[in-house]
């Protein structure tokens, strides 16, 4: 077995301890806070150890202070030298990492004098060149500790046992924000809202009703049909690049109708295009 490196990084409270955890879960040798210098050093001893280590698990951020500017120099080596690694990157709103740092009372690692909300944006700024490497980005803002650990585990389970691109769709609703870890938003409020109708108000995309009401309507055909063509177009290229997660995300007004029938629409039809669809719905369930 070659040997795996993943690489966990991102935003303070934004989950890392989580995901590193959720690595160790699945087999892999984790270490927390791994100064960048040190990850070659940690590579070349794990090569000669008697019981070689082939999945390696590491979480390296801004903690490491002065150290963090090293990362993209080990990042270079890394692609120089052609050693398989993969960057997961976590993110959150403002909101959620303020609510957060408040929950636990601990202090944002740069704490900067104009407060924390400050530190995140600075943090921010540091973190971007990473984050524009990453292979994926997830965006907890919204998650449960067990909604991301079964995200990162069927991430590596998918991308384990096939080299096909992995596509992940989400609902959302605009009056919410944008999710942070999309690649392409789609807006699908041109399609008539269930929402002003009296007996559909109160269902979800779920509903067989809510489902025949929007599909029915000829634009939404053409909708979905000419976001297959467009997919197919898209994604050898993304491949060719070498992006193995496609992170889509379809939005309406409150995220509970149209987006979700649209969303559970398209999934079928990518995976009889042969694509591994994972589907989340973000506020099918907000009032």
């Amino acid at each position: 077995m070659a040997l795996e490196i993943v690489i966990i990084t991102g935003l303070s409270g934004g989950g890392k301890s989580v995901a590193i955890k959720s690595l160790e879960d699945m087999g892999f040798f984790c270490i927390d806070n791994l100064p960048p210098s040190l990850l070659m050093k940690m590579l070349e001893l794990s090569s000669f150890s008697d019981n070689k280590i082939e999945r390696i698990g590491v979480v390296i951020d801004v903690r490491g202070r002065l150290f963090f500017e090293e990362l993209r120099d080990a990042l270079d080596f890394l692609e120089r030298e052609d050693i398989p690694h993969r960057i997961i990157f976590l993110e959150a709103s403002d909101e959620a990492l303020i609510r957060r740092f408040k929950e636990t009372r601990r202090m944002h690692p740069l704490s900067v004098k104009e407060g924390i909300t400050a530190s995140i944006k600075e943090e921010r700024k540091l973190l971007h060149p990473i984050k524009e490497r990453a292979d994926l980005v997830i965006d907890t803002s919204d998650l449960t500790v067990h909604q991301l650990r079964e995200h990162l585990q069927r991430y590596f389970s998918e991308i384990t046992s096939n080299d096909t691109m992995q596509v992940i769709l989400i609902s959302f609703g605009y009056k919410y924000g944008i999710p942070l870890d999309a690649d392409i938003v789609f807006d699908v409020r041109f399609l008539p809202n269930p929402f002003w109708v009296a007996e559909l108000k109160e269902l979800s995309g779920f509903d067989n009703k809510v489902e025949v009401y929007v599909l029915d309507k000829p634009e939404a055909k053409k909708f979905i049909s000419e976001f297959q063509k467009m997919l197919r177009f898209l994604i050898p290229l993304y491949v060719a690049e070498g992006k193995t997660f496609l992170t889509i995300a379809i939005g309406c007004t409150g995220g509970r109708h149209r987006s979700v029938v649209i969303s559970e629409k398209l999934a079928v039809s990518l995976r009889k295009m042969g694509m591994n669809v994972f589907i989340r719905h973000r506020d099918v369930d907000r009032r």
